[in-house]
């Protein structure tokens, strides 16, 4: 396949708010049921080992007129609650027999409470993680987090998940993970040759199709991207950070691009890059996933730190790894996690001399000009001034 048909059908089910791709799998597993979750990261894992579709659900976008979506939440709450209430009582996601909520801030959680008055018949789970990740405190509260989801899911499935099928599935989840990251890494060294737009789409496309067939998409890509190649551009190598739950607008991102940057590392879509390295396959499934969680998992502002001085070692590990010339911020209007870390991030880059420069964005943002302005003026003060 070439990088044009790859990318038009990534596009095709971007654009998709009903979800056809999801539908159509379901129609073709009679009785098979799929579960939506919202960022950051749920063990896809257990969903996987039960027979059960996965869907990241990230909101409706700039394709969504949100209209009843608003009469749930005050006007200063950021968008991706709104818009993903809006897909659900219109109709967009009865397609899902369930819903999954991680534990990414206040807004998330009441979310979650909504849905079970919303729809009392489908299964809906607040899912918490550990805030403690010593393995004999928060370890063994995770295993047990996990064991009552695979319990959940089991019912569900109508048949206990065997711990033989969850070494499988995290076997498929691990060479996932193994190809995004040869993904980002073939990106960081020739981020001409993968357009961050089109990384973006990639990802994207990997919460809606099975973990498999998304697999076989990535190696496609890459093979195809590698045997066609793209100009090379003098373009400022940044790290763009923030973007962790609500995401961007297409637009945006291609803004920052054409202002002259090339996005060398991200936080969208964490669900697919949280975890490390690969999990173990030898031993108890539940814990070699709560091991991974504790120990080689992201960091994102969702996710404690209990070391202050660790804080923003993340991001100039990344600069220095991927040979970023500065960071750009860009995090969603009303987002507290995002925005209440950023000063902490911005202090550590600036006892390191990293440059950076930060705005807000909805995912419906409509005037990319300013955005893209702003991420020109950056990239050129680099190039004019730095060292």
């Amino acid at each position: 396949m070439s990088v044009k048909s790859i990318i038009s059908r990534c596009d095709a089910l971007f654009e998709d708010l009903d979800f056809h791709c999801v539908r159509e799998w379901k129609q073709a597993h009679p009785g098979a049921l799929a579960i939506g979750y919202m960022p950051i990261y749920v063990p896809r894992e257990l969903i996987h080992a039960a027979g059960i579709l996965p869907v990241g659900i990230l909101g409706g976008g700039d394709r969504l007129e949100v209209i009843h979506g608003d009469a749930y939440y005050q006007s200063y709450i950021c968008r991706i609650p709104r818009s993903t209430i809006e897909l659900a009582v219109t109709g967009r996601l009865d397609c899902l027999d369930g819903m999954l909520f991680p534990s990414i801030c206040d807004v998330i959680r009441n979310l979650s409470g909504m849905w079970q008055i919303k729809f009392p018949g489908k299964y809906v789970r607040y899912f918490d993680v550990p805030q403690n990740y010593e393995s004999d405190i928060g370890g063994q509260y995770y295993i047990n987090e996990l064991q009552v989801l695979r319990d959940d899911l089991g019912r569900l499935a109508g048949r206990p998940i065997p711990d033989a099928d969850i070494r499988a599935s995290t076997a498929a989840y691990n060479e996932n993970r193994r190809v995004i990251a040869g993904l980002y890494q073939y990106r960081a060294a020739k981020p001409w040759q993968v357009p961050t737009a089109e990384l973006y789409l990639l990802l994207r496309a990997g919460l809606v199709l099975p973990v498999e067939e998304h697999t076989r998409l990535l190696g496609e890509y890459l093979a195809a991207t590698d045997a066609e190649p793209r100009p090379v551009r003098d373009n400022c190598r940044v790290v763009v950070t923030g973007m962790f739950c609500e995401q961007p607008p297409l637009g945006l991102i291609k803004s920052i691009e054409m202002a002259g940057c090339y996005i060398v590392d991200d936080d969208f879509m964490l669900v697919a890059r949280w975890l490390l390295d690969e999990v173990p396959l030898e031993g108890d499934p539940l814990q070699n996933l709560s091991e991974a969680f504790l120990k080689r998992s992201a960091e994102s502002a969702a996710k404690f730190v209990a070391r202050r001085e660790d804080k923003g070692r993340f991001l100039i590990d990344s600069v220095r790894h991927n040979r970023a010339e500065g960071v750009v911020f860009a995090a969603p209007s009303f987002c507290d996690p995002a925005l209440l870390e950023r000063p902490m991030l911005q202090r550590a880059l600036n006892r390191e001399g990293i440059p950076y420069t930060a705005f807000k964005y909805a995912e419906n943002s409509g005037q990319m000009q300013p955005i893209r302005e702003q991420a020109g003026t950056f990239a050129d003060s680099i190039k004019l001034w730095s060292e």
